[in-house]
C-alpha cells in the first residue's frame, strides 16, 4: 500500500469513525430514553414530551462536549503534548540522550521530506511509549517518555520514531485527534455523572434523591458510552499499528531495533505504561504501546507478542521471561548500550554534483512519496553530516531562523536581490536584510542544491517559535520577496511557497485537516497550467519544452487536448493553482506527481537539481519525496 492509497484509506477510516460514532450516540440516546421512561412511568407526566426532552439534552451534551474538545486541540500537536504534561526540548539541548533523539528525528525528518517535528519529552515516565500528533506535518510532534530515552540504544529508538513517522505521514495523526474529540462527547454523560456524585450534597432528604438518581443513570449511561468508546478504539487502531511496524521496518532496514524496543517493552516492569491512566485512556490509540492494560476486546494494540512474532518469526514468548529477571537485578542503558556497539559518526559520503544524472520513472517516483527507505535513511545521515557546523549552529538560533530563510530566498541576480532586499528592509527591517544578505554571501554562497531543503526542514521548528505576529509578518515578507520580479526562479518561488503552506498549517492547524475529493476533470485548466510552467523552466527549447507538456498532460488527462500555452505571468500563475489541485482526491494526486514528473524528465533522467525542484512541488501539494530519488 503506497502513500496515496494510505491516504484514501485514511478518508475511508475517518467516515466509517463517523458511521461507528452515530452508532454510538444511538445506542446512548435509546439508553437515556428507556431510563427516561421508567422514571417518568409513575409520575403520570407525558411520555412522549419527557423522551423528546432527555433526547435533545443527551445529543446537546454529546455535541456540545465534542465541540469543546476539538476547540481544545486546535492547536495540533503541540496542544496534546502540553495536556499530557510533557516539556519541550531545546533544539540546541546538550543533553546526550536527548541529543540523540534529535539527531534520529531530524535525520528521520529530512528523509522523508517533511520539516522536522517539535520534540517533547514525558519526562515523569518510567514506561517505554511514544506518540506522534498533529494535523498534518506542519504542526507535528513527536513526544517520547524518559524511559524510552533511558532504556533504548539508538537503533531502537530509531525504530520506534520511524514507526511513530509512519502515523505522521500516513495521515494517522488527524483520524487520531478527531478520533479523541468524538469519544470525549460520548464520554461526557459519565463525566457529569462522576462529578455529581463528587461534589453533589445529596444528604437524606427527598429533594436530593431525584439529583441522585439523575447521577447514577448518567454514569450507567456512561459505562455504555466507554464501551463504545474502547471499540471504536480498537477497531481504528490495530491495523493501523501493525502498518506502522511494517512501514518502520522498511524504512530502517532492520527489524532488531524495532524488535529490542519491544522486548524491553515486554521485559521490564514499568512496560508502556503510563502513570495517569485517565490520561492513558483518552490517548491510548495514539501511543507506540498499550499506555494502560485493556482486555483483549479493548487493546488498541495488537498483542505484544503478535508484533514481535510478525518482525522475527523465530521468536519464542519465554524469551521475555528470561529477559524480565535479567533486567529486575541490572536494568539495560540505552547510552552504554551505543558505546558497547561502539556507534560512532562516519565521515559523509561525497555528495553527487548538481548537475549528475539521475534515472528515475514516473510510478517509481509516485511509489516513494513519504515511503522513505533505508537508503533514504542513509542519504538523510550524508546530508546531516554535510551541513557545515555553522550552518546547523545558526538554524538552532531563533534570532537566526527568519534571516536564514530569507537567504535562502534570494535571488542570484543582482538586481532582483537588490529589489528583494528592499521588500525586506520595508517590512522587517534593515538589520534582517543585512544578515539575511550576509548569510547569502557568507555560509549559503556555495551551499549544495541538496541541502536547501534539509537546511529548511531543520530551521522550521525554530521559526515556529516565533510569536504569531512576527510569522504572519514574515509569511508576508516571503510573499514579496517572491514576487519582487517575475524572473524568480520556479525552484526559489515553490519553496517560497512551500515555507508559507508550512506556517499557514502550522499557525491554524484545525483548518487544514480535510482529506481531498476533487477529480481531475474538474482541475483541467490548473494542470495545464502547472505543466506549462514546469516545462518551460525545464527547457529554453520550446519544441522540447512543448514535449514535455504533452507528456505530463497525456499522462493525467489522455482525452483532453489543451495546447501548450505558457502563462505570460511565468512562475507567478502558479498562485492559482495550488489551492485546487492540493484538494484533489489521494489518487488522483498519485497521477498528478507522476504527471510533474513526465514533465520534469520527459527525456527518464532528471539532473539532482531539478529533483530539489521535483521535491519541492510535491512539498507544496503535500506529497513528501525521500531524500533520494534514485535507488543505490
Amino acid at each position: 500500500m503506497n502513500f496515496f492509497e494510505h491516504q484514501a484509506a485514511a478518508r475511508r477510516g475517518s467516515v466509517r469513525m463517523l458511521v461507528l460514532f452515530a452508532l454510538a450516540v444511538v445506542g446512548i440516546v435509546v439508553a437515556v430514553d428507556i431510563a427516561a421512561a421508567v422514571l417518568l412511568a409513575g409520575t403520570g407526566r407525558p411520555l412522549a414530551g419527557g423522551l423528546a426532552v432527555a433526547t435533545l439534552a443527551t445529543l446537546a451534551v454529546i455535541g456540545l462536549g465534542s465541540l469543546y474538545r476539538i476547540a481544545s486541540l486546535r492547536a495540533g500537536g503541540d496542544a496534546v503534548a502540553l495536556q499530557l504534561g510533557a516539556t519541550p526540548v531545546a533544539e540546541d539541548t546538550r543533553e546526550p540522550s536527548l541529543r540523540r533523539l534529535r539527531n534520529v528525528v531530524e535525520e528521520i525528518a529530512i528523509a522523508s521530506g517533511v520539516p522536522v517535528p517539535r520534540l517533547y519529552v514525558l519526562e515523569q515516565e518510567a514506561g517505554i511509549n511514544a506518540f506522534a500528533a498533529g494535523y498534518s506535518t506542519a504542526d507535528a510532534v513527536v513526544a517520547v517518555t524518559r524511559g524510552a530515552l533511558d532504556r533504548l540504544n539508538r537503533d531502537e529508538l530509531q525504530g520506534v520514531i520511524a514507526h511513530e513517522f509512519s502515523h505522521v505521514l500516513n495521515g494517522d495523526m488527524r483520524l487520531n485527534l478527531r478520533l479523541i474529540g468524538l469519544l470525549f462527547g460520548i464520554m461526557m454523560l459519565s463525566i457529569i455523572g462522576q462529578r455529581i456524585l463528587l461534589y453533589g450534597r445529596f444528604g437524606r432528604s427527598r429533594d436530593g434523591m431525584p439529583v441522585l438518581v439523575v447521577a447514577l443513570v448518567a454514569m450507567l449511561v456512561g459505562a455504555i458510552g466507554l464501551f463504545f468508546g474502547r471499540m471504536i478504539k480498537a477497531g481504528v487502531s490495530r491495523q493501523r499499528e501493525l502498518l506502522a511496524d511494517a512501514s518502520a521496518v522498511q524504512f530502517t532496514r532492520q527489524t532488531s531495533g524495532l524488535v529490542g524496543a519491544l522486548k524491553k517493552i515486554g521485559g521490564l516492569e514499568a512496560g508502556s505504561q503510563l502513570s495517569d491512566k485517565g490520561k492513558a485512556e483518552e490517548v491510548s490509540h495514539m501511543l507506540f504501546g498499550e499506555g494502560a492494560h485493556f482486555s483483549r476486546w479493548f487493546a488498541t494494540h495488537p498483542p505484544l507478542a503478535e508484533r514481535i512474532r510478525r518482525l522475527d518469526p523465530l521468536f519464542d514468548p519465554r524469551q521475555l521471561e528470561a529477559l524480565s529477571r535479567r533486567w529486575a537485578v541490572n536494568p539495560p542503558d540505552g547510552m552504554q548500550e551505543d558505546l558497547a556497539m561502539g556507534l560512532v559518526a562516519a565521515s559523509p559520503a561525497p555528495l553527487p554534483a548538481a548537475t549528475t544524472q539521475l534515472t528515475v520513472t514516473p510510478p517509481m517516483v509516485a511509489l516513494q512519496v513519504a515511503t522513505p527507505a533505508a537508503d533514504d535513511y542513509q542519504r538523510a545521515h550524508e546530508l546531516a553530516l554535510s551541513l557545515d557546523p555553522e550552518l546547523r549552529e545558526l538554524a538552532n538560533q531563533r534570532d537566526q531562523a527568519m534571516p536564514l530563510l530569507l537567504a535562502l530566498l534570494l535571488d542570484d541576480a543582482t538586481a532582483i536581490a537588490a529589489r528583494q532586499r528592499i521588500e525586506i528592509t520595508s517590512r522587517l527591517g534593515q538589520s534582517m536584510a543585512d544578515q539575511a544578505v550576509q548569510l547569502k554571501s557568507g555560509p549559503l554562497h556555495s551551499l549544495h542544491p541538496m541541502l536547501r531543503l534539509p537546511l529548511a526542514s531543520l530551521v522550521f521548528p525554530v521559526l515556529r517559535l516565533r510569536p504569531r505576529p512576527q510569522l504572519q509578518e514574515f509569511i508576508d515578507t516571503v510573499e514579496a520577496i517572491v514576487h519582487a520580479d517575475g524572473q524568480v526562479s520556479l525552484f526559489e518561488y515553490c519553496l517560497a511557497r512551500l515555507l508559507q503552506v508550512q506556517l499557514r498549517e502550522s499557525l491554524d492547524p484545525g483548518r487544514h485537516t480535510r482529506f481531498g475529493r476533487r477529480k481531475p476533470g474538474s482541475v483541467r485548466q490548473e494542470f495545464a497550467t502547472l505543466l506549462a510552467v514546469v516545462a518551460q523552466a525545464g527547457s529554453d527549447d520550446p519544441a522540447q519544452a512543448q514535449r514535455a507538456y504533452l507528456m505530463g498532460m497525456q499522462r493525467v488527462l489522455p482525452r483532453d487536448h489543451l495546447p501548450y500555452a505558457p502563462p505570460a505571468q511565468g512562475v507567478q500563475a502558479l498562485d492559482a493553482v495550488w489551492q485546487p489541485l492540493d484538494m484533489l482526491d489521494p489518487l488522483a494526486k498519485q497521477v498528478l506527481v507522476e504527471a510533474i514528473t513526465d514533465a520534469i524528465s520527459h527525456d527518464g533522467r532528471v539532473t539532482v537539481a531539478e529533483s530539489e525542484l521535483l521535491r519541492t512541488l510535491c512539498g507544496v501539494l503535500h506529497c513528501p519525496l525521500p531524500a533520494m530519488l534514485e535507488r543505490r
